[in-house]
């Protein structure tokens, strides 16, 4: 954002459409991330940003140009603009100290922010890429396998497609899972349950039921974009062949994606299990691939007291 601000004041407009706002930032993101190799631009392995996905869906062939900049104008900004004028959690050290901002229609630069760019502009842009390869070399850590990584992202990313609601799956998917978690086989209460990816939607980037199971909320939040442990996918792979003793339409969908025999299918999730694995790397819900909160009681007696709205003593 600092280096979109150092651009947008040297043409001493003092109004900037969102248009223009959300091409400067584009282009800048886009150089960064077509330099060499890509680094990552968070900590967490099992996700990429909003930036990220956008660039490398234009790379890829997904967005024209024009699409990729209407995207960032609406997806990127809704976190950036209100916390680069913030300093830890304090919003009033220096509010409005570069620019007032019109959410999705214009950002109004102040006189401070042309006085800085009156300075070094070429000093200050070489320090803003030192401090953003700083924070890429501390991601980088989490990351092992980035080039393959990227790879098989790519696959995922040319597959998939923008996220649709998931509620419509949740009564057909009530009668194959007996309205028990899948997750830790705790009833969920009805009207209290949410669809799950039992792989990451962050790397397969599609709602397939084959993928979808139904969990608690709190199950939900504490596995988030984390991988779980082969038991899963095994069980994964019965529930699904539960669904292809039906007469369901949905049948022939997953026997389209995944295979016409149960051997097919098996050997097809397995495999996208194991791609999701090389991208995630070691990063396991319960921080090991044995983890299985169906056999641990301490977190089948929490997720029933935090689902029943009780409260839970740990003294």
């Amino acid at each position: 954002m600092g280096k979109t601000l150092l651009d947008l004041s040297q043409a001493n407009q003092g109004v900037v459409t969102w248009h223009a706002l959300s091409q400067a930032y584009f282009d800048n993101y886009l150089a960064r991330l077509t330099l060499g190799q890509a680094m990552p631009q968070q900590s967490n392995p099992a996700r990429l940003t909003i930036m990220e996905r956008i660039v490398k869906e234009y790379q890829l062939g997904k967005l024209t140009y024009a699409q990729a900049v209407e995207e960032v104008g609406l997806r990127a900004f809704h976190d950036v603009i209100p916390r680069f004028q913030t300093i830890g959690t304090n919003k009033e050290i220096v509010k409005d100290k570069f620019y007032h901002a019109d959410f999705g229609r214009s950002l109004i630069l102040t006189d401070n922010l042309f006085r800085i760019a009156e300075g070094d502009v070429a000093d200050l842009h070489s320090q803003l890429d030192s401090r953003w390869g700083l924070l890429e070399g501390a991601f980088q850590i989490a990351h092992d396998h980035s080039h393959l990584n990227n790879d098989l992202r790519d696959v995922y990313i040319v597959n998939g497609y923008q996220r649709t609601t998931l509620t419509a799956n949740i009564p057909f998917l009530e009668g194959y899972q007996g309205s028990t978690c899948f997750y830790c086989s705790e009833p969920i209460a009805k009207g209290d349950v949410h669809v799950d990816h039992v792989l990451p939607r962050q790397v397969v980037h599609h709602d397939e039921i084959w993928n979808l199971v139904l969990v608690h909320p709190d199950c939900n939040l504490s596995k988030s974009d984390r991988l779980v442990g082969e038991h899963f996918v095994h069980k994964l792979i019965l529930r699904n062949e539960n669904i292809m003793g039906s007469n369901h339409p949905w049948k022939a969908k997953i026997e389209k994606e995944l295979g016409s025999t149960p051997t097919q299918r098996a050997k097809s999730l397995r495999k996208h299990y194991d791609a999701v694995k090389t991208i995630l790397g070691p990063y396991y819900w319960g921080g090991s691939a044995g983890y299985n909160p169906q056999t641990d009681p301490f977190y089948r007696k929490l997720i029933t007291f935090l689902n029943n709205g009780k409260t839970l003593s740990l003294s």
